[in-house]
């Protein structure tokens, strides 16, 4: 599957997660949520990938890691927050850098509905 068609199936269960639980919980709780619902559709799914930052040829564990990453393509990015901010895109955009992903999906789980908390965030794609 490509990025686009897996991250098409993944908004699609995402919604379902929002429209079970609803907005204003904590976001480990999505990601739980999110991640029980992926791995049930069949998805390879690692929650809380460890991403390192390579600076000058070295290897460095600074502590970035990604909430969910789906079969080794996919970023996604949780939140619950008020709204999203440039930060939050920001955040997403280097953990596609950092990890040489395309494509990325920032969630914000804390909207009436999850279609307006969704952006897509695409490196080189």
């Amino acid at each position: 599957m490509t990025e686009n068609e897996i991250s098409n199936r993944v908004i699609g269960i995402a919604i379902e997660v929002h429209n079970a639980l609803g907005p204003g919980l904590l976001e480990n709780t999505y990601k739980e949520c999110l991640y029980y619902k992926l791995v049930q559709a069949g998805f390879k799914v690692e929650k809380e990938k460890s991403i390192p930052l390579i600076f000058e040829e070295v290897k460095l564990d600074c502590g970035y890691r990604i909430d969910l990453l789906v079969e080794d393509k996919l970023v996604l990015e949780l939140k619950s927050v008020e709204e999203l901010s440039e930060l939050h895109f920001a955040q997403t955009l280097t953990y596609l850098r950092l990890g040489n992903f395309k494509l990325g999906l920032l969630l914000n789980f804390n909207s009436v509905l999850l279609k307006e908390g969704i952006r897509r965030v695409v490196n080189k794609l």
